[in-house]
């Protein structure tokens, strides 16, 4: 053990428990410290952002928040996965989970096992939204200024042989789906793939979940996602996906 961590962390958790502040006597006392010892800590967490001190007393600092703020999306995601995971064993395939956020695809969460492994991201995914079954999905959930920001940004080239082959084929195809639609694609993306993605409802946010299959298993990619489309209708409140965005 490494006392001086020890007693800067004891110093935090002192400071952490008063939320107007306390002065370093105090501090000092609650965490077991000389006032000498204590002072030193105290001037190096301040130094560094952990504490703040305000009229005499300290508080937490912006460090200190950003501790917590990573820990808490760090709940968040193993939450993302541990969900994706069951999703995955109901369909027997790969589950993804993509939001559109800040004019820009992110996939937010992938589950996959050994013998179903999902799609590599050869081609940086952002950038690829008009290739794959997920970007689709979330593109067709855009009005059209937000698509056109996308596309200038982002456009319509091939990515394999069979990738939709321009901006316009594309508004065709998106204008084309019916409300909560599924949406497939046939090795657009990845050669030797297909996938499909649903819409799903998460606050205001466009958001999808998709699966891939192998080519060869390209006659079960419907039914695959019928049933995630279940299983998400089913659970999604319970699951609580709404605590990612």
């Amino acid at each position: 053990m490494i006392g001086s961590v020890q007693r800067a962390l004891r110093l935090l958790e002192a400071a952490g428990s008063h939320g107007e502040g306390a002065p370093a006597k105090q501090l000092a006392r609650e965490a077991g410290l000389p006032l000498p010892t204590a002072y030193h800590l105290l001037r190096t967490l301040t130094h560094e952002g952990y504490l703040r001190r305000e009229g005499g007393v300290f508080v937490l600092g912006a460090a200190a928040g950003r501790l917590a703020g990573g820990g808490l999306q760090q709940k968040r995601r193993s939450m993302i996965l541990d969900s994706l995971a069951h999703f995955r064993d109901a369909v027997g395939a790969p589950v993804y989970f993509a939001v559109f956020r800040d004019g820009e695809i992110e996939l937010m969460g992938v589950s996959d096992t050994p013998a179903s492994p999902a799609v590599e991201e050869w081609a940086d995914f952002r950038a690829t939204g008009h290739a794959h079954a997920i970007g689709q999905c979330l593109l067709a959930q855009l009005d059209e200024e937000t698509r056109k920001d996308y596309y200038d940004r982002h456009p319509v080239e091939a990515v394999t042989q069979y990738t939709v082959r321009d901006q316009r084929a594309l508004e065709d195809r998106i204008r084309s789906l019916g409300r909560m639609q599924p949406v497939t694609e046939r090795q657009e993306y990845a050669l030797g793939t297909v996938c499909a993605a649903i819409p799903i409802t998460v606050g205001d946010t466009a958001a999808t979940m998709a699966i891939s299959l192998p080519l060869h298993q390209a006659d079960q990619l419907l039914c695959v996602v019928d049933r995630l489309r279940s299983e998400v209708g089913a659970l999604l409140s319970t699951l609580s996906f709404s605590i990612s965005i």
